[in-house]
């Protein structure tokens, strides 16, 4: 493979994670998969959580694409670097930005103060059904997610908390 080649098959997937980030989060763990990832909605004092068994699952898929990859196909290998990218960042924004899991640093404005606010909107809802916010690092104007919380918890789709309105 060329350089070129190498950059843009990285880059690729490090971006079309957030698609399957979204997708995943949206229809696994907010569907099927809620009983892994339900204790990640309710306040708890553990260190771990259900959840990250989503972390171990979608790590070993990304550790057979690098063993394959080193075998069969360098493109695969690749695209795994580009998913490895992704799980780094997804680890410092979720987990150490947004839920504090590694320092306690609140942002007071910028984009950071916006993957806080759409992540803790998402947040806002009692249960699996409803919510916005489903992605990890693209976040929208939180003004316009609130809108939709309020939408869905007057449609009947979604259970809001009381505190955000």
């Amino acid at each position: 493979m060329s350089w070129l080649e190498i950059v843009l098959t990285v880059m690729s997937s490090l971006i079309g994670m957030e698609l399957f980030a979204w997708v995943a989060h949206k229809y696994i763990m907010h569907g099927w998969g809620w009983g892994w990832h339900r204790d990640h909605h309710e306040p708890h004092d553990n260190v771990l959580e259900k959840n990250d068994l989503f972390a171990v699952v979608f790590g070993t898929i990304n550790a057979a694409m690098y063993i394959y990859g080193s075998l069969y196909w360098d493109w695969l290998w690749w695209f795994a670097v580009g998913i490895t990218l992704y799980g780094v960042i997804y680890t410092l924004v979720h987990d150490g930005l947004v839920h504090q899991r590694y320092w306690k640093w609140v942002p007071r404005k910028g984009y950071a103060k916006r993957l806080v606010q759409a992540h803790k909107l998402h947040h806002a809802t009692i249960g699996k059904e409803g919510g916005v916010s489903f992605g990890f690092v693209f976040a929208r104007d939180p003004a316009k997610l609130k809108a939709e919380l309020k939408a869905q918890k007057e449609a009947g789709i979604a259970v809001v908390r009381d505190s955000v309105g």
